[in-house]
């Protein structure tokens, strides 16, 4: 991925905030919402700078999960789930914001079923949506601009309306926490730093990123900053607007809040242009920012969908979330990457309710790396970016305090998502203790064919051996007995009882106690003509792990399994007991996936 790519990933997340923080800010303190959103541009360009640092240090991964691992699992374990919790509000809000934009009736319908599509194509994996966000940022970028040349004439009428802050430092700083808003890019793009392009004379080695990484943190950065400040001013050059329940009211449009660049267009160029030609750009605004919206709400469920199937992975959560479909995308990290935002979208159904929920996950998790970030003495960090780290995080850290304390809301998202993750990865490492603590089942305890003893079958007779794992006594089992015998060669039929724990009593089960592996074994004897296969029997927690000890055990020189379909063998080879025999299995046996 080089820059231009990495910086629209960014801008899908950074460049939207446009879309709904003026609104929101304007809400928030009337004609003096400018300081709030100058504040928010000066917050914003501290995290991108911190971040540039990070994605140097990190260049093989620098999102919060992967570079605080290092220092606590605990502590990335939290930012992770608090990074979480951001992308599922991200693609409510974002979803929530587009059609606002659009102006269609009860858009929180209309932004549940667009995540569901968007989820659904995700299924047949990123290629087919991964470009979303490239092709929508450049149009974008150059109405952002066009709407800017057309308020910088009103620059003059928005100063005389501009005000000073009004109330307490208290409810200032309220206010300012209440439009922290969309900052997760930089955390797409620190995770991201591992596919992108190395700098010149730098190896998979010692990689570098920085020439990557710093021009699309700091370009995105600039403009957003720059236009998010110009067009915040330009707001208060509108007259007339009027702060209702919570909503923003204009003269003759009622509820601009969630669609103001919209309604400035249509001011704006209008006065200049138009009326007719005001309107026309004003669809404009709202088309560009609806695509790019939904590219963000693409982005955020990419990114779910990647970091449940790396926690996964790493067995923090239960496997279930890295099995892949033959698409190489993980299904049930899609299914709680789609339908958790759908229900956001339509029980919130508000903004404002979803942005008090939003800035808690990515506040959090931004604070947790860079607090870790800046007291790791191992890093080699400058003293100005260590302090300008830490104090970023300080900042970030009493946003989150105050998110927790005056949003009670978002304190109940935040720590139900915390508690139903820290819950699977206790189920997860539970279940590996139990696992753990059972007596491993040595080859040599399987219960091998009566015909002959243990010692027998495991004598070399001078040719190969092969050993098939059977589930059934379908093709596989067929194939095995005809490649035995065409090659003479001794046949072990293995069938595993696979399941989670295990006692002493299920160590010493036979397979004629097993009325599966009973049937399968008599039916593999009438099929058997001129060999007699050696049967083995065993019930494990791991499947895998018993076929490979097996394996080694009896010196077979090579392994076959069957996958039941063949539309499902690349599934099977991503996600299964073949992808995890094949990376275990000693390199002088050959596994043989039959299909």
């Amino acid at each position: 991925m080089d820059w231009k790519r990495a910086a629209a990933i960014l801008y899908g997340d950074w460049g939207t905030s446009k879309a709904y923080v003026i609104g929101l800010a304007f809400a928030v303190a009337g004609y003096s919402s400018f300081w709030l959103i100058t504040a928010m541009c000066v917050l914003t360009a501290l995290v991108g700078l911190n971040y540039m640092v990070i994605c140097r240090l990190y260049p093989d991964g620098g999102g919060v999960y992967a570079s605080v691992r290092h220092r606590s699992e605990v502590i990335s374990i939290v930012g992770a789930f608090l990074l979480i919790a951001d992308y599922l509000v991200t693609a409510a809000i974002s979803a929530l914001s587009a059609f606002q934009y659009l102006g269609v009736p009860h858009p929180e319908k209309f932004a549940a079923a667009s995540i569901l599509i968007i989820g659904l194509l995700n299924l047949l994996g990123p290629k087919q949506t991964g470009g979303l966000a490239f092709l929508i940022s450049v149009p974008t970028a150059v109405v952002v601009v066009i709407l800017g040349l057309f308020c910088l004439p009103h620059l003059d009428e928005a100063f005389a309306h501009l005000q000073a802050l009004h109330g307490t430092f208290g409810q200032n700083w309220a206010g300012f926490v209440g439009i922290v808003l969309a900052l997760s890019g930089v955390e797409a793009i620190a995770n991201a730093t591992g596919v992108m392009k190395l700098d010149p004379g730098t190896t998979d080695k010692n990689p570098c990123v920085v020439r990557t990484s710093t021009p699309a943190i700091l370009i995105v950065m600039v403009e957003v900053c720059l236009f998010t400040a110009l067009l915040g001013l330009a707001m208060h050059a509108l007259s007339g607007l009027q702060i209702v329940n919570g909503d923003v009211n204009a003269p003759g449009a009622e509820g601009v809040r969630d669609y103001m660049l919209r309604y400035m267009g249509q001011i704006f160029v209008g006065g200049a242009l138009g009326p007719a030609l005001g309107h026309a750009f004003g669809f404009l605004v709202s088309v560009v920012f609806g695509l790019l919206l939904l590219s963000a709400v693409n982005t955020a469920i990419v990114d779910l969908i990647a970091i449940q199937f790396l926690m996964s992975r790493d067995r923090e959560i239960p496997k279930i979330f890295q099995r892949l479909n033959k698409w190489g995308v993980p299904s049930a990290g899609m299914l709680l990457a789609t339908l958790v935002p759908m229900l956001l979208v339509i029980v919130v159904k508000d903004m404002s309710g979803l942005a008090e929920l939003y800035a808690v996950g990515v506040v959090g998790a931004i604070a947790t790396n860079l607090g870790a970030t800046s007291t790791d003495r191992k890093l080699s960090i400058k003293t100005w970016e260590r302090a300008l780290m830490f104090g970023t995080f300080l900042v970030m850290a009493a946003i989150e305090i105050s998110l927790l304390i005056d949003k009670p809301n978002a304190r109940y998202f935040a720590v139900t998502i915390l508690a139903v993750g820290l819950i699977l990865r206790g189920l997860v490492q539970e279940r590996r203790m139990k696992k753990e603590t059972v007596p491993a089942l040595a080859p040599r305890q399987l219960d091998v064919d009566l015909a002959r003893p243990i010692s027998e079958a495991l004598a070399p007779s001078g040719g190969e051996a092969i050993l098939c794992a059977v589930r059934s006594a379908g093709r596989t089992l067929d194939f095995a007995l005809r490649e035995a015998q065409k090659a003479g060669s001794r046949l072990y039929l293995l069938f595993v009882r696979e399941q989670p724990f295990m006692t002493e009593e299920d160590a010493r089960r036979k397979w004629q106690q097993d009325p599966e592996a009973s049937t399968i074994f008599a039916e593999a004897k009438q099929k058997a003509e001129n060999i007699t296969p050696l049967f083995c029997y065993a019930v494990s927690p791991s499947a895998a792990e018993t076929i490979v000890d097996v394996a080694a055990t009896l010196g077979v020189s090579r392994v076959i399994l069957g996958a039941p379909q063949r539309h499902a063998l690349m599934n099977l080879l991503r996600g299964n007991v073949i992808r995890e025999v094949s990376n275990s299995l000693p390199e002088e046996i050959d596994l043989l996936v039959y299909a």
